[in-house]
């Protein structure tokens, strides 16, 4: 079978999902995709580009997927002339309705139209979580009815009932071999080691995470510190201030390359998350393959990633839980060491090898209709 898989906005988790699937796909799979830059611009502008590409790649697919990025129906009004009878699947990583926006942003109801008008237009709508489908589904009837008439709310049921959940495939044979969390390795007297692998960005809420290791701190609780992940800001003062505050503590800070990431990751006792967005959570999955203790709200996707057996150790509902927990894995490692070591095996099911099946499976029977 023959799959365009159709990525505006390829970088990050969208470049990692597009090229792992066509590496594990068992069908070929054609990859056609813009930078990951000025998204606004991809979402109006993307779909005309990647028609005049598509034109000429002269690759005749038996499906096509494409990213929640793309303006779905302009794309196929475009390339109607040749791909008027080929099947499509549409995938959200996020969505432009309930994305949080910083305080300092208005929303624009243009993009979450995009997206509803590209569900319209798929046959099959997959989200990456089902976190992610509810609170869609939940919010859209309020952006319908922002319109003064013919608000098609009713269509809602339509694309329910062809939406589904596919997780984004995770290439985690890439850390192995990862060393069993259950065997302490860290030399004596050197402290745990707290991990920061998410975004630098304001929806990840580090201005929680950090008040939390300064109380530690002067409470004189041992620990080191890596703040990985990337910023897409110009500047991330709460980061700045975490590195003079806790400079003595700090061994890594900035974004961190393949090598050094996946040190990092196996290094650290404990991965945390003070989210208050997460459709998914790749940075998470990773590091707790690599034998990381998770600290993460009781909410999100996190409990889905989290298996249900390990949420009474793993999940925190209040600030003053997620402070009492971090202080008791910082200073009695042996039981999150021993949890960590059973929790990597449950997240083994979002590797490529379980996934990339899945969504074969997935579309071959919607080349099938």
């Amino acid at each position: 079978m023959k799959i365009l898989l159709l990525e505006p906005y390829c970088g990050g988790s969208h470049q990692a999902w597009a090229e792992g699937y066509a590496a594990h796909s068992r069908h070929e799979v054609k990859q056609l995709t813009l930078q990951a830059r000025f998204w606004k611009w991809r979402m109006q502008g993307g779909a005309l580009t990647l028609e005049g590409r598509a034109r000429a790649l002269r690759f005749r697919p038996d499906v096509i997927l494409a990213s929640d990025m793309l303006n779905l129906p302009a794309f196929l009004g475009l390339t109607r002339d040749f791909l008027a009878d080929v099947p499509v699947a549409i995938y959200f990583h996020e969505n432009q309705l309930t994305y949080p926006f910083s305080p300092d942003d208005r929303r624009d109801l243009t993009y979450g139209m995009i997206n509803w008008l590209s569900m319209l237009a798929a046959d099959r709508v997959f989200f990456n979580s089902n976190y992610h489908m509810e609170d869609w589904f939940n919010e859209l009837p309020n952006l319908l009815k922002h319109f003064p008439d013919y608000a098609h709310v009713h269509r809602v049921a339509e694309v329910r009932a062809k939406a589904g959940v596919l997780p984004i495939g995770c290439d985690l044979r890439r850390f192995d071999p990862v060393p069993d969390p259950a065997v302490a390795t860290r030399p004596p007297g050197l402290p745990p080691l707290i991990l920061w692998n998410q975004r630098w960005e304001y929806d990840k809420d580090p201005q929680a995470f950090f008040r939390v290791l300064y109380m530690l701190a002067t409470e004189g609780v041992d620990f080191r510190l890596a703040l990985a992940g990337q910023s897409y800001r110009q500047a991330a003062p709460e980061f700045e201030s975490a590195r003079r505050r806790l400079a003595a503590r700090v061994v890594h800070f900035g974004y961190a390359e393949q090598d050094r990431y996946i040190e990092l990751l196996k290094e650290a006792d404990v991965v945390v998350s003070t989210a208050i967005h997460e459709f998914f959570g790749v940075a998470i999955v990773e590091a707790i393959y690599c034998g990381c203790f998770p600290l993460l709200p009781r909410r999100l996707s996190y409990l889905e990633i989290v298996k249900p057996t390990y949420h009474p150790a793993c999940l925190y509902d209040t600030f003053e839980e997620l402070l009492e927990r971090l202080r008791l894995v910082l200073t009695e490692p042996a039981r999150p060491r021993a949890i960590a070591s059973k929790l990597r095996h449950t997240v083994m099911r979002f590797d490529w090898s379980e996934m990339a099946p899945r969504y074969d499976e997935a579309l071959e029977e919607l080349a099938k209709r």
